[in-house]
């Protein structure tokens, strides 16, 4: 019995050892042919936003140091606003690769070289990318463009690969990102890029809304709240006679469930068609007040938007407006329980508009009372954006 388990033991420990054996074995091949064996891989072109090229989220970060779209991978070298990348592994320390892109309507031929410092690891490169502002600035539908990558690595190709993207319109905002399957991305920040204070436009306004005499000028805080909100009345009439309209056009063509985005009007569309939505008319308005030396807000709830402004250089008290009472609305959509309709019987041009923009800021304040705590919170479609000096560091306008 005892001679039967020793050769037992004995089985098992020579089972053991073989497996050992085995197993180093396989460590060492391994090893050997990952040092050895040419790279084949190949790569790949890659992107955070789902095959898709913002305009809008390129002007705006174009000459700032922002980076508001982030790169889900840790592992990456180059600049992140190129929007497109390459995922490539390399072969050996200190590799070293060279990465060309073809030119495009939207962006030129450009060659980028990178070195990879450490071995056999998976990088995300983003190479140079010339971009032709102008042609982004001017593209007011999405269009689809065949993106070609050249890919060199320790003097070998490693071949093309061609890869379609979509430019969106300069009128689509990117509200956000999903990286991960989960993980989302706020990038309401570009709704600033909307606002214009830098516009040709403005000047004319301007001097539409001096010739009212509501103002003799624009002084920005120089003067009291009351004296603030004149200048922000004198805004407000003058749009006003230029008969915009309500439109609630804000879809676009984007079907994703990694992008989502919003249809702006730039403030030559919104002056040039007379037609604006809450988004649209909030940051018309913005543009004017930022004009003038007062510090707008964009105020963001689920499904509307409204613009704030401080009414003191300390930032102490802020007032709403409700943009699309700029147009010609029905009041008692905005206060069924007062009939205010029926009060504007027999008043003039400038007396009505008074009244909206009393009842303007009296609808966007219960508004923005109502949502506060969510406003705040930084929750999925609420926003408080200030179009401060800081933003402006960060997001310039795109120019239109």
């Amino acid at each position: 019995m005892k001679e039967l388990m020793n050769i037992t033991r004995w089985g098992q420990s020579k089972w053991r050892m073989s497996l050992i054996v085995d197993v180093l074995a396989v460590v060492i091949i391994g090893s050997v042919w990952l040092n050895v064996v040419p790279f084949r891989s190949g790569f790949e072109i890659t992107d955070e936003l789902g095959g898709n090229i913002f305009p809008s989220s390129i002007l705006s970060v174009a000459t700032t140091d922002a980076q508001v779209i982030v790169p889900a991978d840790s592992m990456f070298v180059g600049n992140p606003k190129s929007c497109i990348a390459v995922k490539v592994r390399s072969t050996k320390a200190y590799s070293r690769v060279r990465i060309e892109v073809a030119e495009t309507p939207f962006f030129s031929r450009s060659v980028s070289e990178f070195v990879l410092a450490k071995p056999r690891t998976e990088y995300v490169i983003y190479p140079d990318v010339i971009w032709n502002y102008e042609a982004l600035k001017n593209n007011n539908q999405a269009e689809p463009i065949s993106v070609a990558i050249t890919v060199e690595m320790n003097g070998k190709e490693l071949g093309q690969r061609v890869r379609t993207f979509s430019v969106r319109s300069i009128n689509e905002c990117l509200l956000g990102y999903v990286t991960g399957g989960t993980r989302f991305h706020d990038t309401g920040i570009f709704f600033a890029a909307y606002v214009n204070e830098e516009n040709p436009m403005i000047d004319q306004l301007l001097r539409e809304a001096l010739n009212t005499r509501i103002v003799n000028r624009f002084l920005g805080y120089q003067g009291s709240p009351e004296a603030v909100d004149n200048q922000v009345y004198a805004l407000w009439n003058v749009l006003q006679k230029r008969n915009f309209r309500y439109s609630s056009v804000s879809n676009t063509s984007l079907s994703s469930n990694v992008v989502f985005s919003q249809r702006v009007r730039t403030f030559d569309d919104a002056l040039e068609s007379s037609q604006i939505n809450c988004v649209d008319g909030s940051v018309l308005f913005a543009s004017l007040l930022r004009a003038i030396n007062i510090e707008p807000i964009l105020v963001r709830t689920p499904g509307h938007m409204f613009v704030g402004y401080y009414t003191d250089a300390n930032h102490k008290d802020m007032k709403f407006l409700e943009t699309t009472m700029i147009g010609d609305v029905d009041l008692d959509d905005f206060f069924p329980d007062e009939q205010l309709d029926s009060t504007m019987v027999g008043k003039t041009q400038n007396q009505m508009s008074r009244i909206t923009f009393d009842k303007s800021k009296e609808y966007a304040s219960r508004k923005y009372q109502e949502n506060e705590k969510g406003i705040h919170s930084g929750r999925l479609n609420y926003m408080f954006l200030e179009i401060s000096k800081d933003v402006r560091r960060r997001i310039q306008p795109i120019g239109k």
